[in-house]
C-alpha cells in the first residue's frame, strides 16, 4: 500500500483512492499518484478478499491492467458500485464483462498521464 503522495495538483484529488490491479507496465498508477490520488495495488488474483483488503469500499477508481483478471470488475462494482472501473490494457475485455466497466482504454491510443488527468478532472462531473 502506498502512503499519501505529495500534492502537486493543488488539492484536486483530496481523499481519492485508486485500487490498481495488474502489472501496470504503462505507469497509470504512478500518474494517478502524481495527481494526489492514493494508490493501493493488488498483485495476483483479483478476488473479493484482495479488493476488500486494498480498500475498494472507499475507492473512487478501480483500475485493471490485466484483462485475464476481468472478473474482478463485477466483484469490485458489487463491493463499491460508485467505484469508476477502468481497464487500461492492450487486449479487449471479454464480452461478459465489457458492459460492467465504465471505461476501457488501449495504452497505444492514450498515454497514462492523459488518462490519469482525465480521470481526476472528470471525477467532479461524474459525482454530479
Amino acid at each position: 500500500m502506498a502512503g499519501t503522495p505529495a500534492r502537486p495538483d493543488g488539492g484536486r484529488a483530496e481523499g481519492s483512492l485508486a485500487v490498481v490491479a495488474g502489472p501496470d507496465e504503462h505507469g497509470l498508477g504512478e500518474e494517478l499518484a502524481a495527481l494526489g490520488v492514493e494508490v493501493r495495488r493488488i498483485e495476483g488474483l483479483v478476488t473479493a478478499d484482495a479488493l476488500s483488503e486494498a480498500g475498494i469500499a472507499e475507492a473512487a477508481y478501480f483500475v485493471l491492467t490485466d484483462v485475464e483478471e476481468a472478473t474482478g470488475i463485477p466483484i469490485a462494482k458489487e463491493l463499491n458500485p460508485n467505484a469508476y472501473a477502468v481497464t487500461y490494457a492492450e487486449r479487449s475485455l471479454p464480452e461478459f464483462v465489457a458492459g460492467v466497466a465504465d471505461l476501457a482504454i488501449d495504452p497505444a491510443l492514450m498515454d497514462a498521464a492523459t488518462v490519469a488527468e482525465e480521470l481526476v478532472d472528470g471525477a467532479a462531473d461524474r459525482a454530479a
